[in-house]
């Protein structure tokens, strides 16, 4: 006889990094940090009616009775655990996926391909992003849905055909512009992003058209930083979805300053460049400003406008 389901929103929240977090900080700082994480994410879920599943680690599981609800809590995730760092310690980033479907409940576990398809949407989501699919698009009120965005076709593995991803904007101004009826995207056909990266007198821009930079103190590299810490082939900037991300692949990690002073370190790891700011090379950013990458991010009108 076939087990009873039922529909439900299931959601993933997984902290990013952690594995480097206990390697650049010990076992005791590293361990209250994701502590810290999880019992924030934990609070979003019972504010909007949501049941935890289970923690795994630096991951929690949760479950939601609309999408709505899901899709609140994901954006609370978001911004809760932006704004609820203690002054001095360091940042921990979040990925949320989500999606919605039928799911079979055995005592307080969930199984079935609903919660696959969550767990491998969340595999995919890099640092500080919210990706979910059209079952959760579909279930929404016009006023979330517009701060939804298609952002990819891809496949899942174990799925026969592809699947298409939205990309959720949790920012609070993206939010209030909705709110007031103000696009909170720009139209694609009118403006594009571009990100500019500039070294002493070397400078690259990225966008649909380039979408690739590389940069070490190999020759090869497209950006060339000569500093003995870097990696020949140190990390790759990348267009991709939307976003402009940086891919470290180095020996001794990659640096990202924000223009709020904030510092980020990845370590084979992703992170996404937004605003502006600027990128060191194997070690935290010091006086030696000729090894120092600036970025900025701009919008631009196309040749045929």
């Amino acid at each position: 006889m076939s087990q009873p389901t039922e529909k439900l929103a299931v959601l993933f929240a997984d902290i990013c990094g952690s594995t480097a977090l206990y390697d650049e900080l010990g076992d005791d700082t590293a361990r209250r940090l994701v502590s810290q994480c999880i019992n924030i994410l934990i609070h979003e879920v019972s504010v909007y009616h949501g049941a935890l599943v289970k923690t795994i680690g630096d991951e929690v599981m949760c479950t939601f009775p609309t999408v709505e609800d899901a899709f609140n809590a994901a954006c609370a995730m978001q911004r809760a655990n932006r704004d609820n760092w203690p002054p001095g310690d360091k940042p921990v980033y979040i990925r949320v996926g989500f999606h919605y479907g039928e799911v079979i409940r055995e005592g307080h576990d969930v199984f079935g391909d609903t919660v696959n398809t969550a767990a491998r949407i969340t595999s995919m989501t890099r640092a500080g992003q919210i990706l979910t699919t059209p079952a959760v698009g579909h279930n929404l009120p016009p006023e979330l849905k517009q701060i939804t965005r298609h952002i990819m076709r891809t496949e899942l593995k174990g799925k026969q055909e592809q699947i298409d991803i939205y990309l959720v904007r949790w920012e609070a101004e993206d939010m209030e512009s909705t709110r007031i009826m103000i696009p909170a995207f720009r139209n694609p056909s009118t403006e594009i992003e571009e990100l500019v990266l500039s070294c002493g007198e070397q400078t690259h821009c990225i966008n649909k058209d380039k979408r690739k930079v590389m940069m070490g103190r190999g020759d090869a590299c497209d950006l060339v930083v000569t500093t003995h810490l870097a990696s020949r082939q140190h990390a790759l900037i990348e267009f991709r979805a939307g976003k402009f991300v940086v891919a470290d692949q180095s020996t001794n990690g990659t640096y990202v300053k924000f223009s709020d002073g904030h510092i980020v370190r990845v370590n084979r790891e992703e992170v996404i460049l937004q605003g502006k700011g600027s990128i060191s090379l194997g070690e935290a950013h010091g006086d030696d400003t000729d090894s120092i990458i600036e970025f900025v991010t701009k919008t631009v009108a196309p040749a045929n406008a």
